[in-house]
């Protein structure tokens, strides 16, 4: 399974104005992360609102991400959110079951934040052993409720395993991301970088892609990058300067923020959350703020001569009539 680099995006899910989930939103938004180019898709995860979603919807989502992708590109998938370690076996099995290339453990679901790092690794180990043998595994050190980086013993024991394929890192510290780099050498496990800020330089010391939150406004940069940081290293530095600014992006009420843009591009019909409520996102400078940084990294692409489709930034065309 050497096919976990390159640009993974953390889907959305959009929902209706009642805040069921919006299957032909979601039809559109598979469409447009693969005609930008992505390597595989990350289903399921917080971005997808997953905290917010019954069993039975989590494994609907899945299956439905997995159907309709139909093998265009590889899928993962988590769910993992039950706290029981029986329910999270439950959970990780029948998301596997969804077809799956991968379910994605939370780091936070093994531990509480006051235990220690024997016991995460005793319920790693444990939960390892219940995920079907059909399914590769990877881990999310996903911030939500609290974040929980993995340690060194814990990134070792996934890389010698032989079940672990992902790990979408969000340590955002270049130092312990090249550590990790050699701590995972010659295996099967593969580093996703989430943090913008230290991609280009992850690349470098040996990491092997992007799943983070901002392929869900301009994936097809993140996809010129990490394709082409070796070979046109002088555009890299400058791309890769544009997307570290660009991602402040994030703090702008996400995912609010990111289903604005969908909205706006023609993908989503509504902006709706189960998340967190719209209130006043509008009374600020987000909105605009957005589109201003797709505009200007649209202008990048094309001052830099990137070979990226029109339609990666605007497949309607509705922000450019606007």
């Amino acid at each position: 399974m050497d096919h976990h680099t390159g640009v993974w995006p953390v889907m959305l899910t959009p929902f209706t104005e009642d805040r069921e989930i919006d299957w032909a939103s979601l039809e559109r938004l598979i469409d447009w992360y693969i005609a930008s180019g992505v390597h595989g898709l990350f289903a399921n995860c917080q971005s997808s609102e997953m905290f917010f979603l019954s069993d039975a919807e989590s494994e609907k989502l899945t299956r439905f991400v997995v159907d309709y992708v139909d093998g265009r590109v590889p899928v993962v998938a988590s769910g993992h959110t039950g706290n029981a370690p029986s329910h999270q076996a439950e959970q990780l099995a029948a998301q596997a079951a969804c077809g799956v290339d991968s379910v994605i453990m939370i780091s936070n679901r093994l531990a509480s934040q006051d235990e220690g790092d024997e016991v995460f690794l005793e319920r790693l180990a444990a939960l390892t052993e219940k995920v079907p043998a059909s399914a590769g595994i990877g881990v999310y050190e996903c911030p939500y409720p609290y974040k929980r980086l993995l340690s060194d013993a814990a990134v070792s024991f996934a890389a010698k395993s032989g079940r672990f394929t992902f790990l979408k890192d969000t340590c955002c510290n270049i130092e312990t991301l090249t550590r990790r780099a050699k701590l995972v050498e010659g295996s099967q496990l593969h580093i996703a970088n989430a943090n913008a800020q230290t991609l280009l330089a992850s690349l470098k010391v040996g990491c092997h892609g992007y799943s983070g939150v901002m392929a869900n406004f301009h994936p097809a940069l993140y996809v010129w990058l990490t394709e082409n940081w070796q070979s046109e290293p002088e555009k890299a530095e400058i791309l890769g300067t544009y997307l570290s600014v660009a991602a402040m992006t994030e703090s702008m009420d996400y995912p609010l923020c990111a289903k604005d843009f969908q909205k706006a591009i023609g993908n989503f019909s509504s902006m709706e959350c189960r998340t967190r409520p719209l209130g006043g996102y509008f009374q600020n400078h987000f909105s605009s703020t957005v589109s201003q940084m797709i505009a200007l990294g649209e202008t990048l692409a094309s001052q830099l001569e990137l070979d990226i489709p029109a339609a990666a930034f605007d497949p309607a065309g509705k922000i450019a009539a606007q």
